[in-house]
């Protein structure tokens, strides 16, 4: 798609206040193929008035007419599906194939979905001889990374329309062609105008005047537990709603009585998917020491086969992050298996798939997300132990448990600190609520769980 040289404001594509631009860089080439306005507290402003105007209307729309126009939404993106993986592939760098599998599909089934919640929910209620109303918590600013631009989006900004909340979305500055696309889809499926408006920029300018505007009622934002902290403390300084989805140290525990070849070849495309940068990615995989050589051989051949199949991280600075956990989980004495710190190749933002045996779980590869396509191979004497490990994090956002019997991982599960776990690889479900314990955040998105958090409550007594 072709850049936009504006700002989606109010129905309509806008002259941003100043002239300062972003370059989208396409990270397997490294070439930049558009540049966006980078928007400024002035632009921040005029979205928020623009929301704020509209925020009465959309309020009292039929819950059966904001569903049609989700719906609606989702039609448009299903027929701009080629052209959402095209575009995710030119500013994320994800294999085509991956793009159209994942960054186009999972945001159409998510979308589809809250259509259909919004003209089911029960935005009312009996309680006793009081009736409680489910009523939209109003403005909303959305701020959105880059690992999945269009997932990311469609999971804030789909459950705040469903409730009758308008919303200011800031894209991450990587990855705001999709943003622009999704702009052009809300206007296709005939949202009023006001009711979703988006500012491009970068986030210690625009997202920190959007996070602190003090006509937003809500902020929403996903990325960095550092970011989320600040956040976080700026929206309860001004006792706003806030919902916050941040980093992960995922375990994928592999009991004694499980599938070891499928547990570890499931765990590994797991942390190769999306080049490593997913939030829940289970990079600490934890097996029985009398398995624990098996595994590690296991993990390595499955890991030489990504190779060529992986696309490069997001930019380079990025690259050098992960590239400088790979270094330092050698420096404490982890050892290399499979990949390294060397460039894969000549242009290009890419990490070769790397996994680590003998980590230990002080090891700053084992404690910190990386966010890159790394896996650590930790052992465990007994179970009790491998509870203590995949608990043993600031982290609580997802995991894994893997064994012959369903009932023994399910048990193992219900004792793990975390928000998700899947069992015996268990798939992605849109309607199960997403979101983490610890400094994995606070809410939760997708299905009802999300869409309450949208939401506030008013009893009528009588």
């Amino acid at each position: 798609m072709k850049a936009h040289d504006g700002m989606y404001i109010d129905g309509a594509w806008r002259p941003a206040h100043g002239p300062d631009t972003i370059d989208v860089v396409n990270p397997a080439d490294e070439q930049v193929i558009g540049r966006v306005p980078a928007g400024s507290a002035l632009d921040v402003d005029a979205a928020v008035r623009a929301a704020r105007a509209a925020l009465p209307g959309w309020a009292a729309t039929p819950p059966a007419e904001r569903a049609a126009r989700l719906g609606a939404l989702r039609d448009v993106l299903v027929a701009r599906k080629d052209e959402i993986a095209g575009t995710v592939t030119a500013e994320l760098g994800s294999p085509l194939k991956f793009s159209q599998a994942v960054h186009a599909a999972v945001p159409i089934a998510v979308a589809g979905s809250y259509a259909e919640l919004a003209a089911t929910h029960a935005f009312e209620e009996k309680v006793g001889t009081s009736v409680v109303h489910h009523e939209p918590v109003g403005v909303v600013g959305a701020i959105t990374p880059w690992n999945y631009p269009l997932h990311q989006i469609v999971a804030k900004v789909a459950p705040a329309l469903a409730a009758g909340c308008t919303i200011v979305l800031k894209p991450a500055e990587d990855t705001p062609l999709t943003a622009q696309l999704f702009a052009e889809a809300v206007h296709e499926a005939g949202v009023p105008a006001g009711v979703f408006n988006l500012v491009t920029g970068l986030g210690p300018v625009a997202g920190q005047a959007l996070a602190e505007h003090p006509g937003v009622d809500m902020v929403s934002f996903t990325g960095s537990t550092a970011v989320g902290r600040r956040i976080g403390a700026a929206a309860g300084a001004a006792v706003k709603r806030v919902a916050l989805e941040l980093g992960g140290k995922s375990a994928n525990v592999i009991l004694p009585s499980a599938d070891l070849a499928k547990a570890v070849n499931v765990g590994v495309a797991n942390v190769m998917s999306n080049s490593g940068q997913t939030c829940s990615a289970w990079t600490r995989m934890l097996v029985h020491r009398d398995q624990y050589d098996e595994a590690v051989s296991l993990a390595a051949e499955a890991a030489a086969k990504y190779g060529d199949r992986i696309g490069p991280v997001v930019n380079a600075k990025q690259r050098d992050r992960v590239r400088g956990y790979i270094d330092k989980g050698v420096a404490e004495g982890a050892r290399l298996v499979a990949g390294g710190p060397e460039a894969p190749r000549e242009q290009g933002y890419f990490v070769s798939p790397t996994v680590f045996a003998d980590v230990t779980e002080e090891m700053t590869i084992a404690q910190e997300e990386i966010f890159g396509p790394v896996l650590s191979v930790l052992r465990y004497e007994d179970e009790e132990d491998a509870l203590r490990i995949a608990n043993g994090t600031v982290y609580g956002l997802a995991g894994a448990v893997w064994a012959g019997d369903e009932a023994e991982a399910v048990a193992f599960a219900r004792r793990m600190d975390t928000g998700q776990v899947d069992v015996n690889g268990g798939r992605f479900n849109p309607l199960a609520p997403f979101g983490g314990y610890k400094q994995s955040g606070v809410g939760r998105e997708l299905g009802t769980h999300g869409l309450a958090e949208y939401l506030q409550t008013k009893s009528l007594q009588f």
